[in-house]
Parts: C-alpha cells; sequence; structure tokens
C-alpha cells in the first residue's frame, strides 16, 4: 500500500457531497480538519466524520481547534463553552487544565474527533499579539510546560491526539501571523532559555505545528520553511514526533500554494495543514506535497499508536470536580 498524502486538508461544509468525497479518495490526505463551518449539530457532525473516513478508506485522524475561548469550534448549545486558556490556567491550575481537557476529549470522541491542534505552549508576555495572548498557558516557562503537560495529558486520557504548538515558540511575535509575518528579534540565547524550553520539555509527545514566524538570530526564512530551524527542532529540542505546518493558507507565508508547500517539504516538515481554500488551491497543495516520506511515515504511524480507546470513567464526578476547582476559585478570586 503506497503512503498517504503528505497534507491534512479542510473540509467544504456540513455534508460530504459524492464530488468532495471522491477529491478526497484522489488526494489521500493524511489526515483532516474541521471548522466551525461543518458543525451543526452532534449528529450531523458524527455522520460527517464516518462519511469522511469511509471516503479514505481508512481511521485517519480527524483534527478541530478546540482550545477553548475565541479558539473553539464546537460551542452552546450543543456544546460546553470553555474559557480562554489563559484563564483557565489562572483559576484551576494543572488539576483543573488536565479535568478540563479530559473533558473536552470526550466531546470529540463522541463526534468522531480524535485531534486536537492543542495545547498552545507559546508563553504569554507583555507584547504578546492579542490574537495569541489568552491561547497561551502561562507566563513563564514552568507554568507553561506543567500546564501544557497537564492538557496534552487529559486529552490523550480521552483518546485524542494533542497537537503542540507553534514550535519553536511563537510568543514573542507582535504580529498576527494570519495576515503578516511577525519577525522575532531575539537573540539566541534569550529564545533558547524561554520559548524553546518549553517545547524541549515536552518533546516526547507525539506531534507538534511550526510557527510562521522569522527569527534572524537563525535563519531569514519562516521556521516552517527553514531547514535550519527544523534541524533545531528535531536536534536542539529534541522532537521526534509527526511535525506539521501551521496552516499555509495564512498570510504570513508568501507564494501560490505549491510554492509554500514546496518551501515547507523540503525544510523538513512532514505534513502541510492546509485549512480553507478553492478546490483548485487545495489540488495545488496536493500535487506539490506528494506522499508522506518514509521517516514521516513512521513518525505518522508513531503518532497513531498514542490513539488508544478512553478508559471508563464517572463524567459526572469530572464534571463536578472541574466546576469545584473553575468556577469555585471564580466565585472567590
Amino acid at each position: 500500500m503506497s503512503a498517504p498524502g503528505a497534507t491534512i486538508l479542510g473540509v467544504e461544509g456540513g455534508q460530504l457531497g459524492a464530488e468532495e468525497a471522491a477529491f478526497l479518495r484522489a488526494a489521500d490526505p493524511w489526515g483532516l480538519i474541521l471548522f466551525a463551518r461543518n458543525v451543526e449539530t452532534p449528529a450531523q457532525l458524527l455522520r460527517l466524520t464516518h462519511d469522511l473516513r469511509a471516503a479514505l478508506g481508512r481511521e485517519a485522524a480527524i483534527f478541530i481547534d478546540q482550545e477553548g475561548g475565541r479558539v473553539q469550534r464546537l460551542r452552546a448549545p450543543h456544546w460546553r463553552e470553555w474559557l480562554p486558556p489563559l484563564e483557565e490556567a489562572r483559576l484551576s491550575g494543572p488539576r483543573g487544565l488536565w479535568l478540563r481537557a479530559r473533558l473536552q476529549a470526550a466531546e470529540l470522541r463522541a463526534v468522531g474527533i480524535d485531534a486536537n491542534c492543542a495545547p498552545t505552549c507559546d508563553i504569554a508576555g507583555p507584547r504578546t499579539h492579542p490574537f495569541l495572548y489568552n491561547r497561551c498557558l502561562g507566563e513563564s516557562v514552568d507554568a507553561v510546560v506543567q500546564n501544557a503537560r497537564a492538557t496534552a495529558d487529559g486529552l490523550l486520557a480521552g483518546g485524542v491526539l494533542p497537537v503542540l504548538k507553534h514550535m519553536p515558540g511563537h510568543g514573542r511575535a507582535e504580529a498576527d501571523s494570519h495576515k503578516n509575518l511577525p519577525v522575532v528579534a531575539a537573540p539566541a540565547e534569550d529564545l533558547r532559555g524561554s520559548d524553546f524550553a518549553v517545547f524541549k520539555a515536552l518533546a516526547d509527545l507525539p506531534m507538534g505545528m511550526t510557527a510562521h514566524i522569522r527569527y534572524p538570530a537563525f535563519d531569514t526564512a519562516p521556521a516552517t520553511q527553514s531547514a535550519k530551524l527544523i534541524r533545531l527542532i528535531r536536534e536542539e529540542i529534541g522532537f521526534a514526533g509527526l511535525l506539521m505546518t501551521d496552516d499555509i493558507g495564512m498570510e504570513a507565508l508568501s507564494g501560490d500554494y505549491a510554492t509554500r508547500t514546496t518551501a515547507s517539504i523540503a525544510a523538513g516538515c512532514d505534513l502541510v495543514l492546509h485549512c480553507n481554500g478553492t478546490r483548485a488551491a487545495f489540488e495545488q497543495t496536493v500535487a506539490a506535497a506528494g506522499c508522506l516520506s518514509r521517516a514521516a511515515q513512521a513518525r505518522a504511524e508513531a503518532a497513531l499508536a498514542w490513539r488508544r480507546p478512553p478508559a471508563e470513567v464517572d463524567l459526572a464526578r469530572l464534571i463536578a470536580e472541574f466546576e469545584t476547582l473553575s468556577r469555585g476559585k471564580a466565585a472567590h478570586g
């Protein structure tokens, strides 16, 4: 059997039509990612995830961004509304974040989603851009490591794969990479002692996502397209897991989709994430990405081996404990 495509692709809407199913079958992306446009009701979403896997003919990983706060695709009235991660971290600490992630995992697994683009492991600082600030999990290396580890462990306990982001560190960026290429001019030793140190402490986890940021201390290219920085992620940070790009549709990157994809794969990313776009744009990405390399396929298989059925738990008890930690502290804070 040939390797799947080196892509994670977005999906058009709430139902899978015959034409899109045929495209996905031919493109054979390694994984798929869902957004608010794909989400209506629990029954609809479960049907969609089933149909997507049927189109690919395998139990492909299906991703979503369910951080909490602004970045949350499953919302009320069918799903719980979660506080922004930084706010939750301040209220309930690592135990509360583990409980929260375990409950999020239960919601996700119930509708066929088994990978969450979280935790955000960037360090919040006084100049962190507002688009990212309250998505972080702390303002120091130790706080972010503890809180991110708790989040990742909670997701894994619930059968959902976590994705560390944004490697090797986005917290110092003062621009929104959805719109511009941030440039972080900090010296190499400062980055190694803070931003990069978080990911080094979490490097055993199965999947990570790159940052569309330029670090002049290391290279002129953004991290996603920098062989030097991908090598740093692998060798110095020590991350041996499956490495995907952030969305290549973001304006931090330049060139057409084929150019962006080719540069990312050439730099050493295993997978290209393409979230939104026309069919023609997706076709560019698919053609340029090709299939997973042998090394990337080994990392992909190792990542999927972390995807285990959740142990039986009393969810009502976990909810009660979480609400005591989170809402109880909020009421007395």
